[in-house]
């Protein structure tokens, strides 16, 4: 009778440490910015999905730059500074960003070559988040 009361409770300590390790991903994935893209201009942009490693706790992350020529130099940016923070990274798609911060407008659109289209919808719904007083549209047009 002792072994059946017991083990309830080493399930308990286990979920106890479980839960707080949970936690500390949650935590630790609130503090990366859901979007850093460049603050005016046409540039490529990638949509990635962050996960602590051996975790199931993920976010969706857009990061966009005119710096880079290719998506993948975006990634690669990305996924070391992800990986120094405990995180993983996977790159959902990619596109461009027309950023006019005069008037206060961003369009989504185009597609990857090496990572395909990301959901435009997803990475508008992150951008509206961060700049609540623009004009967000995205398209599936290429240009």
């Amino acid at each position: 009778m002792f072994s059946v009361v017991s083990r309830p409770l080493r399930s308990l300590r286990v979920y106890g440490v479980l839960r707080k390790s949970t936690v500390a991903m949650a935590d630790a994935l609130a503090k990366i910015p859901d979007v850093e893209i460049d603050p005016e201009g046409t540039f490529k942009y990638i949509l990635v999905r962050v996960k602590a490693k051996d975790g199931d706790v993920h976010k969706d992350i857009v990061r966009g730059t005119k710096n880079a020529e290719y998506h993948n130099h975006i990634f690669e940016k990305v996924n070391p500074a992800m990986e120094a923070l405990g995180m993983e990274c996977k790159c959902l798609g990619g596109g461009k960003i027309e950023h006019n911060n005069q008037e206060k407008k961003i369009r989504v659109f185009g597609e990857s070559t090496a990572f395909g289209k990301a959901d435009h919808a997803v990475s508008v719904e992150k951008l509206k988040t961060f700049f609540s007083d623009y004009e967000i549209t995205w398209s599936d047009d290429k240009k």
